[in-house]
């Protein structure tokens, strides 16, 4: 494979000219191919998706009809950078359209915020109306910091969003609390009884288990109780977040074209709230397809 990977060494190889084997691609005879690195996945973790995903269905339906869980108590939560801008944007113009000029200090420093998102299954009614959107929120790991010097973009003294530097167990522990928790009580639809919810979270070094002491705390109040449950390793597609639902937001808050911090926080936040329930819920049944 390695003298395949130039026209000039195929052609050497196969005591061909160069312009040969370039009409052998236009005619097809030969096809180029990019050839991606795909993470190794060890037996281990193939079995832990295969224990995964036969917990998720129920057990009176197998073997004939085997069926999910509805899995209306679930919560998935992941986290992700959004960048102020990417490197490269298409656009179309007409003719007479001067090209656009986009600058930054750095190509390689690009601003950027990391969001943790939280969603659950949309809930429709009867007549196909939307009773809950699933959508529980989108909260950004930032701070409100006050400027120390007066400069030419800002006086003394305003305040600043800057991100957080590091996002470590703390800092989750904070923001699952402090923002997660009353969203998903102030959101839930109604339900008798004791609620039971499921946050399914990957196994990022900075994520909290059940067995967090702080968390312990707060994992009962108001009749809900939170159980933290970690999805398999090496397993993205088991979280609704990483399989659809960040990329549909990112294109959303591209085509908002911001240009400053602030204004990224709040094109992620348009984005996350214009996201339709309907494209929430086929992410949903496309994990159910991926989990097969």
């Amino acid at each position: 494979m390695g003298d395949r990977t130039c026209i000039v060494d195929l052609a050497r190889m196969l005591n061909l000219g160069p312009t040969t084997v370039w009409r052998l691609i236009k005619r097809k005879i030969i096809k180029p191919h990019s050839s991606p690195l795909h993470p190794g996945i060890s037996e281990a973790c193939k079995m832990a998706r295969i224990r995964w995903a036969i917990r998720l269905i129920m057990d009176y339906t197998i073997p004939q009809e085997p069926t999910y869980y509805s899995m209306y108590d679930f919560i998935h939560i992941d986290e992700k950078w959004f960048y102020l801008t990417q490197k490269n944007q298409r656009v179309y113009l007409a003719n007479n359209d001067p090209y656009p000029h986009r600058s930054a200090s750095s190509r390689t420093k690009i601003p950027k915020f990391m969001f943790m998102a939280a969603v659950a299954i949309p809930r429709w009614g009867e007549n196909g109306e939307c009773e809950f959107d699933g959508k529980i929120g989108i909260f950004p790991f930032t701070n409100a910091i006050a400027a120390k010097r007066t400069s030419k973009n800002r006086l003394k003294g305003t305040i600043e969003t800057k991100p957080v530097k590091s996002v470590n167990q703390i800092e989750t522990r904070a923001m699952m609390i402090n923002k997660l928790l009353p969203a998903i009580k102030a959101k839930w639809p109604p339900h008798e009884g004791e609620k039971v919810i499921y946050i399914i979270q990957d196994n990022a070094k900075a994520h909290i288990l059940q067995n967090d002491p702080e968390w312990q705390l707060h994992y009962k109040q108001d009749g809900f109780t939170f159980v933290l449950t970690q999805q398999p390793a090496n397993s993205p597609d088991c979280n609704i977040l990483d399989l659809g639902i960040f990329r549909s937001i990112q294109s959303l808050m591209h085509k908002k074209m911001p240009k400053t911090v602030e204004d990224l926080s709040g094109a992620v936040y348009d984005s996350f709230n214009e996201l339709h329930p309907k494209t929430l819920s086929n992410v949903w049944m496309t994990l159910q397809f991926v989990s097969k």
